[in-house]
């Protein structure tokens, strides 16, 4: 299974090439990845076999049942009246974590047109936010049965005190970070 693989790569080459790397006198003090939590949101105004088919196709990616997300006030501008679904969640932690990681790295980034890769710039306190525009990349949806493509992002919480640290994870486990061409230079 793919979430085996990607743990055990953690579990004996990140953590020891970490330890040396960053001089961690304990085990614990290396950063290890926390959640991952997929979110997207759609306009009020979407029928209900949109909503269903949205909360379908999430279900596929994530490969758990997502949340309805709701509105907590009512906005005349935005025809939203209080408690309409406004969009899905889903919070990944575990084998679900590590398995959905693999595919999004190994499978799904490389299907986006033109990928040079993803942008290297993290929150400042060790978190990494992406937003995808399409979530057809991702080989569980197909594209006969997909009326419509939604947006979606996608937050990697790690348990990395500055951004340093969890950049240096997520590279050594693989993520596909751009390099810019002054960095080359150097």
């Amino acid at each position: 299974m793919a979430s085996v693989v990607l743990k055990e790569f953690y579990n004996k080459t990140v953590v020891s090439e970490l330890t040396k790397a960053r001089g961690y006198e304990n085990i614990h003090q290396v950063p290890k990845l926390e959640k991952i939590t997929l979110n997207s949101g759609f306009s009020a105004v979407l029928d209900k076999t949109s909503i269903k088919d949205i909360v379908e196709d999430l279900t596929k990616i994530s490969g758990q049942k997502v949340v309805l997300t709701k509105a907590t006030k009512s906005i005349s501008n935005f025809k939203l009246r209080e408690g309409m679904p406004i969009g899905v969640k889903v919070t990944l932690r575990g084998n679900q974590m590590w398995e959905f990681l693999y595919r999004f790295m190994a499978i799904a980034l490389p299907n986006i047109r033109d990928f040079r890769g993803i942008p290297n710039r993290l929150d400042g306190t060790g978190n990494y936010s992406i937003g995808i525009k399409d979530h057809s990349i991702f080989p569980e949806i197909s594209l006969e049965n997909t009326n419509k493509t939604i947006g979606l992002d996608i937050t990697i919480v790690t348990s990395a005190t500055n951004d340093d640290e969890a950049k240096e994870l997520l590279a050594t486990l693989g993520m596909p970070f751009r390099v810019h061409s002054a960095e080359e230079e150097n």
